[in-house]
């Protein structure tokens, strides 16, 4: 029996032990996953609550003023129903245009000041009027970063626009031969085939009316500009291009409708219907552009000639860069992305406003065209006289003013920075309202909201009074790269309109400027167009 007995009391410890390892093994796992819960717990509160309250205490005690924090969603919901609500009135012509398009950050610039703060959701978001903090923002480049608050916005288009310190200065480096102005000027031609085939198609429309005719111009300048930058970035593929176009203009509708979800955590990560098409057309536009950069570098390997269209510029400087110095195929792609999206959309942007103003201001309609034919007479317009066009430029710079193609630019400071008398902390951000200071009566006089192109008349430094007041094209280090290839092909277009028609708002026309990414006319542009 004994040694049966032994057995047994053998086993039995054994089993204990076993069971003593398993009862450790069970006690540590859970409390490791306590300790990985409260730390998620913990990240998470300081994230939605602790953080935000930190700085929103911190800049209080600095005297600015601003909106309390809700978590979460922050100022959003307030911002969409103000957004709503004056999008629900009628708007008159005469109307202020911030009232429509930025009615929640000019609310709070009444009730603030020209310093206050906001909530983008969790992140504290300081609003800036004040051209000398505006002016010390753009220089400091290197310290003002871009933000990335919404990372669907890179689908768009990345590139250039969104890359900071040394990334942003080499891409600058290599993009910069492709907007050189001798090159720009050698790209007037397909400026001038694109504009021509639109105006040859309202002519048609114009014709078979007899001599006047209702034209909503809005759909054919957005198709202009897109075949402009489909010619010029593209060469002989911009029928690949034009593709690229449609896709972005999808992007950029969904991307908005995705905004307005921003405060949901992960929400951009959720397989939604319209996540989904945005994955799927981000991808088609890059297997179009991989294959249309593809294309170009066997026929260089192949002892092809360079094009001198931007991609072809670009491409060559590419390649000229040292090793290790040069962009990727990935990177390349997101530079034509950018050129395609910025290019197209600030130039239809810029013409659609200014044909309506033109329409509703007869006069400088008339000095505009009275301009163009002194300039040109007969001949068909070239670089050299488009750059002459003093009466177009003041024109331009004043619609620019009004109707400025992006509304706020957004800067993110990544560490305690000073700005005036002001100490930032990091994770805050900074935004400079374009539209809001544009249209400042302390700036630009009691007039600010009416169209004077006359402001412009002794150029931009005179109109501003040496302030950083005017800055469509952002200022500094940063100004727009594609500056002088927009206004070219804007110039351009408008001397081929001109010549053609004279022009008025349509009884049908509706006034109802509209954020999408850039300043739309809501509901189209139409307009009387009398053949000429």
């Amino acid at each position: 029996m004994y040694p049966e007995n032994s057995r047994s009391y053998s086993t039995s410890l054994s089993l204990s032990l076993v069971e003593k390892m398993e009862i450790s093994v069970v006690s540590v796992t859970v409390s490791v996953v306590v300790v990985v819960v409260s730390l998620w717990v913990w990240r998470t509160l300081q994230w939605v609550w602790f953080k935000p309250k930190m700085i929103e205490g911190y800049l209080r005690r600095q005297g600015l003023a601003g909106t309390p924090y809700t978590p979460l969603v922050g100022d959003l919901k307030r911002h969409f129903a103000m957004l709503a609500e004056a999008k629900s009135k009628p708007f008159k012509l005469t109307d202020d245009t911030t009232t429509r398009v930025v009615p929640y950050p000019l609310q709070m610039l009444k009730t603030h000041g020209r310093t206050f703060f906001t909530w983008l959701g969790h992140i504290p978001t300081i609003t800036i009027m004040d051209p000398e903090q505006i002016k010390e923002v753009f220089n400091k480049a290197y310290d003002f970063q871009k933000a990335h608050t919404f990372p669907l916005g890179r689908l768009l288009a990345a590139g250039l626009v969104s890359y900071d310190g040394d990334k942003w200065a080499k891409h600058r480096r290599i993009i910069n031969p492709a907007f050189n102005l001798e090159k720009i000027k050698n790209m007037v031609p397909a400026f001038h085939q694109s504009c021509s085939d639109i105006v040859g198609e309202w002519d048609k429309l114009v014709s078979d009316k007899g001599s006047s005719c209702e034209v909503d111009v809005w759909p054919g300048l957005v198709s202009m500009t897109a075949d402009v930058i489909s010619r010029t970035a593209f060469g002989s593929s911009y029928k690949e291009g034009q593709r690229i176009f449609e896709l972005q203009a999808e992007l950029a509708q969904l991307i908005i409708q995705a905004f307005r979800k921003a405060f949901i955590p992960g929400y951009s990560y959720l397989p939604t219907k319209g996540n989904r098409r945005m994955s799927a057309a981000a991808r088609e536009i890059k297997v179009i552009l991989r294959g249309i950069i593809n294309k170009r570098l066997r026929g260089r390997e192949a002892g092809e000639a360079p094009t001198d269209d931007l991609l072809g510029i670009l491409l060559e400087s590419n390649l000229g860069q040292t090793k290790g110095n040069g962009m990727s195929t990935d990177e390349l792609m997101e530079e034509c992305k950018l050129f395609y999206f910025a290019g197209q959309e600030t130039t239809s942007v810029l013409l659609v406003w200014t044909m309506i103003l033109l329409s509703q201001h007869q006069d400088w309609q008339a000095h505009a065209r009275d301009e163009v034919k002194k300039v040109f007479g007969d001949k068909e317009p070239d670089a050299e006289g488009l750059n002459q066009l003093k009466v177009m430029n003041m024109i331009l710079y004043e619609v620019l003013r009004l109707y400025p193609p992006v509304i706020q630019l957004t800067r993110a400071i990544q560490k305690e920075m000073k700005l005036g008398e002001l100490t930032i902390p990091s994770g805050v951000q900074i935004t400079l309202p374009i539209l809001l200071v544009q249209h400042d009566t302390e700036l630009w006089g009691s007039d600010a909201g009416e169209f004077k192109p006359d402001r412009f008349k002794d150029g931009v430094s005179k109109a501003t009074k040496g302030q950083v007041s005017f800055f469509s094209f952002a200022w500094g280090p940063r100004v727009c790269i594609g500056q002088n290839f927009a206004l070219l092909e804007a110039k351009m277009a408008m001397a081929l309109i001109l010549r053609k028609f004279s022009f008025e708002l349509s009884p049908s026309y509706v006034h109802a400027p509209d954020s999408v990414i850039t300043i739309h006319p809501q509901f189209g542009a139409p307009l009387i167009l009398h053949k000429l």
